[in-house]
C-alpha cells in the first residue's frame, strides 16, 4: 500500500513539474503581433470647419415714436406682414402743463392782435375809399391784418399740437400715428395700449413700438476661431443646416469677415456673415440656430490612407509597408510626403503607390 502511495505522489510531483516547465516555456516565447493591413485609396478629400450661429434678417428696423405720450391703440401684432406707411399704433399726447399754458397764452395774444389789426384795417380802408390816404398806406394795413390773421391761425395750430399732437390740416402726416418705414414682417410689438412711450432724443433712444424686418433677405451670423479665419475669404460657398428644419440644407455665400477679433473663453473669435438662399416653399423664422460648414481646403483624386497609419517624427512622416505576411508579417519603414488631411484620411503626395499595403492597427486576436 505504501508502495502505491509513493508512486502516486511521484506522478503528481512530476505532473506539476512538467506543467510548470511548459507554462514557463510558453511565457518565455516572444509574442507574435499581427496588424491590420490597409490599401491606399484614390478619393477626394475636403477639410471643413463648422461654425455655429443664428439665422436673422439682414436689417431689423426699430419703429420709434416721434412724440411722447401714451399708447391709445395697437393695430398690428407680431407675425403679420406690413407695408411701408401702414399704421402700427396710435399715441395719445399728454400735454406738458408749461407748454400748454404758453400755447394758450399765445392764442389769446394773437386774438387780441388780430382783432386790433382788423379794426385798424377797417379805418384805413374807409379812408382809402374816401381818397384821404395813399394806396401804399392801404396796402401796408392790409398786409398787417393778414399777418395778424396768420399768426392767430398758427397759434391755434400750435395749441392743437400741444394738446392732441395733431392738427386738422395735417392729419395725414400726424406724428401720433406710428407707421412702418419698410415693407416686411412684424417680428415684435413690445408695447400695449396704455403703455407710456417717449420719443428718441440726445439722451434717450426712445421707446420701440415695433420691430420690422424683410424676411426675404436673411443672413447667417456666427463666429470662427482665429486658427481658421486666415483660411477663409469673402465669396466662399457655405453649406447651412438649421436645427429646427431637419433633413434640409441651404446654400449660402460668405460675404463678411470681421477685421477684429473678440476674446471669448480664452480664444479669439471673428464674426462672419453669409447671405442665405431660401427656397420659396420654406419658411424660416428669425433666431433659428444653425451650423455653417465651410470647406477650408480640398484635394481631388488624391492617394489617401488613414491618418492613424502615419508616423509623425519631427518634420518627417513615415509609414510601414508590408513586405511579406508568411510565416509572420514583415514591414519596412518608409518615408513619405503627405498633404492635407480631413481628420480621418490623409493624402500622400509621394513615397507610396496604390499597390502598396500599409500597416494599420494591431489585431486583437493572437495568431
Amino acid at each position: 500500500m505504501k508502495k502505491y502511495f509513493k508512486i502516486a505522489l511521484l506522478v503528481v510531483v512530476a505532473a506539476v513539474f512538467i506543467g510548470t516547465f511548459v507554462f514557463l516555456y510558453k511565457k518565455s516565447q516572444p509574442k507574435v503581433t499581427v496588424y491590420e493591413v490597409v490599401s491606399p485609396e484614390t478619393t477626394d478629400l475636403a477639410k471643413t470647419t463648422v461654425v455655429t450661429g443664428k439665422v436673422e434678417p439682414r436689417d431689423e428696423i426699430l419703429i420709434k415714436p416721434q412724440i411722447s405720450g401714451i399708447i391709445d391703440e395697437v393695430y398690428k401684432e407680431a407675425g403679420q406682414s406690413i407695408h411701408k406707411g401702414e399704421v402700427i399704433a396710435k399715441v395719445k399726447v399728454i400735454p406738458e402743463l408749461g407748454s400748454l399754458n404758453s400755447a394758450e397764452s399765445r392764442v389769446r395774444l394773437a386774438q387780441i392782435n388780430a382783432k386790433q389789426a382788423e379794426v385798424n384795417f377797417s379805418r384805413v380802408k374807409k379812408m382809402f375809399d374816401d381818397k384821404l390816404i395813399s394806396k401804399e398806406e392801404y396796402e401796408k394795413s392790409d398786409v398787417s391784418a393778414k399777418q395778424a390773421r396768420e399768426e392767430l391761425s398758427t397759434a391755434k395750430d400750435n395749441l392743437e399740437i400741444v394738446k392732441e399732437g395733431i392738427t386738422k390740416n395735417s392729419a395725414s402726416f400726424s406724428s401720433t400715428l406710428i407707421r412702418s418705414t419698410i415693407d416686411g414682417l412684424i417680428l415684435d410689438v413690445p408695447v400695449k395700449a396704455g403703455n407710456s412711450v417717449i420719443m428718441s432724443n440726445t439722451f434717450n433712444d426712445g421707446t420701440t413700438i415695433a420691430t420690422v424686418a424683410n424676411m426675404n433677405d436673411l443672413i447667417f451670423r456666427g463666429k470662427i476661431d482665429e486658427t481658421e479665419v486666415g483660411r477663409i475669404r469673402e465669396g466662399m460657398p457655405v453649406k447651412l443646416t438649421i436645427g429646427a428644419l431637419q433633413n434640409l440644407s441651404f446654400e449660402a455665400n460668405l460675404e463678411y469677415i470681421s477685421p477684429k477679433g473678440v476674446e471669448e473663453n480664452g480664444a479669439n473669435q471673428f464674426e462672419i456673415k453669409a447671405a442665405i438662399k431660401i427656397p420659396n416653399n420654406v419658411k424660416i423664422r428669425s433666431g433659428y440656430s444653425a451650423n455653417a460648414e465651410i470647406v477650408l481646403d480640398n484635394a481631388k483624386k488624391a492617394l489617401t490612407i488613414p491618418e492613424s497609419t502615419v508616423e509623425f517624427k519631427g518634420d518627417s512622416t513615415f509609414v510601414y509597408i508590408l513586405k511579406k505576411s508568411d510565416p509572420v508579417q514583415t514591414f519596412e519603414r518608409k518615408r513619405v510626403i503627405v498633404g492635407m488631411s480631413d481628420g480621418i484620411k490623409i493624402a500622400v503626395k509621394s513615397g507610396l503607390t496604390a499597390k502598396d499595403k500599409v500597416r494599420g492597427a494591431e489585431k486583437k486576436d493572437k495568431q
